[in-house]
């Protein structure tokens, strides 16, 4: 293992009615769920034979037997107020660990692939901050080799404004942008994926 790379897996449990709500209001929490467990199942795939350090926090309750196996894959909880403050707290404690090039990632970006994260940790060797544009305007990959706790703050998270005000902090930053990839919110995001287009309900 490359220790001095720590990959941050960002996961909400899989409970009904508490995932992809957004998603749940056109096909149902039962259908919502089952989406979210093939997107997890996804990033599992994707990042399960990365050569660094991955750690999963859950954002409710840590669960010992579930797809995420160790000694693959480090187990933590969320701990903060809101989503910015979270992020915060597992860069924090990546860093005190001792990491020099730390990675987040969420669950839920059916696009994502193993080349991203190795162009996010090669790329960590030369600039100080990679982000992965999101379409709706946030980002599904941040990393960083520092700890900038001013760019968790005062954010509208999950709104279009997120990415934007968070690159104005990032102005005095070497910043590398990988590719724009697109997240699973809304029903509208599955129809563009074969292999979700299979969970619409028509």
């Amino acid at each position: 293992m490359n220790t001095k790379n720590a990959l941050i897996i960002f996961i909400r449990n899989p409970i009904l009615g508490k995932v992809k709500t957004r998603l749940a209001k056109s096909v149902g929490d039962e259908t919502a769920l089952n989406i979210y467990r093939f997107l997890l199942d996804k990033t599992k795939e994707v990042t399960q034979h990365l050569p660094c350090d991955k750690i999963v926090f859950y954002s409710e309750e840590i669960i010992n037997k579930d797809i995420w196996d160790t000694p693959i894959y480090q187990k933590k909880l969320q701990d903060g107020a809101d989503l910015g403050a979270k992020m915060n707290h597992a860069f924090e404690s990546c860093f005190k660990n001792n990491y020099k090039n730390v990675v987040l990632i969420g669950s839920d970006v059916f696009d994502l692939k193993e080349s991203h994260l190795e162009e996010a940790f090669e790329q960590l060797e030369k600039k100080n901050v990679v982000m992965g544009p999101a379409l709706d305007g946030g980002y599904y990959l941040l990393g960083l080799k520092k700890e900038h706790p001013e760019i968790f703050i005062n954010k509208n998270w999950g709104t279009s404004t997120v990415r934007k005000n968070t690159m104005k902090h990032l102005e005095k930053e070497n910043v590398h942008l990988l590719p724009m990839l697109n997240d699973i919110d809304v029903i509208e995001d599955l129809k563009h994926h074969p292999a979700l287009s299979k969970f619409l309900p028509f």
